[in-house]
C-alpha cells in the first residue's frame, strides 16, 4: 500500500507558499473557490433539467437556481465575503477566550487558579475583538500565520517520509492496511 506523507507535504507546501506569498489574494481566491462549489452543481442540475424531454421532466431545479445565484455572488464579490468570514472567525474567537474566562472563574471554586492562567484567554478574547474591529488587517496576517503553520507542517512531513516512511519494512502493515486486507479476503 502506498503511502501518501509526501503528496500531503507537498499539497500543504504549496497552499502555504501561496497564503505567505499572497495573504491578500489567498482569502478572495478561497471564497471564489467555494463559489464555484456552488456553481458546478447547480448548473448540472439546470443542464439537466433542459435537457430531458418534456415528459420525463423532474421538478424545477429551485434550490439549482439558488445555489446558481449564491455561487455567482461568492465569485463576483469575494472580498466582501471573506471580510464577512473574518468577522465570524473573530466572534468566535471572542467566545472562545470569555469562555475559558469562565472556565477558570468555574475552577477557582475547587483550586488555586493563578492568574497568569487568565492572559492567554484574555490574549484570544482582544485578538478576536481587534479581528471584529479589522477584519481586513488582521484577514492577511492570519493567512501569513496560516500559512507558515503549513510550511512547518509539509517541512516535518517531509521530514518524516524520508527518515520513517522509507526505513519501513517491506511486510510491514499498520492497521489501516490490515482492516482493508482482511474486508478483501477470499473466504473459501
Amino acid at each position: 500500500m502506498k503511502s501518501y506523507s509526501f503528496l500531503r507535504a507537498i499539497f500543504a507546501m504549496i497552499i502555504g507558499l501561496i497564503l505567505v506569498l499572497f495573504p491578500n489574494e489567498a482569502g478572495d481566491y478561497f471564497v471564489i473557490t467555494i463559489g464555484i462549489v456552488f456553481l458546478v452543481p447547480a448548473l448540472i442540475s439546470i443542464i439537466t433539467y433542459y435537457s430531458q424531454r418534456a415528459d420525463e421532466r423532474i421538478p424545477f431545479p429551485l434550490s439549482g437556481i439558488g445555489s446558481l445565484l449564491f455561487g455567482l455572488w461568492l465569485v463576483i464579490m469575494p472580498t466582501f465575503f471573506a471580510d464577512f468570514l473574518t468577522f465570524i472567525f473573530g466572534f468566535i474567537i471572542v467566545i472562545e477566550g470569555v469562555q475559558q474566562i469562565a472556565s477558570l472563574i468555574a475552577a477557582r471554586h475547587w483550586m488555586s487558579v493563578k492568574k497568569r492562567y487568565y492572559v492567554v484567554p484574555m490574549l484570544v478574547a482582544i485578538s478576536g475583538l481587534i479581528t471584529i474591529i479589522n477584519p481586513m488587517g488582521v484577514r492577511s496576517t492570519a493567512f501569513i500565520i496560516i500559512g507558515i503553520t503549513n510550511l512547518i507542517y509539509a517541512i516535518s512531513e517531509l521530514i518524516h517520509w524520508f527518515v520513517f516512511i522509507r526505513c519501513r519494512p517491506k511486510n510491514f502493515i499498520n492497521s489501516d492496511e490490515k482492516e482493508i486486507f482482511e474486508d478483501t479476503k477470499v473466504i473459501d
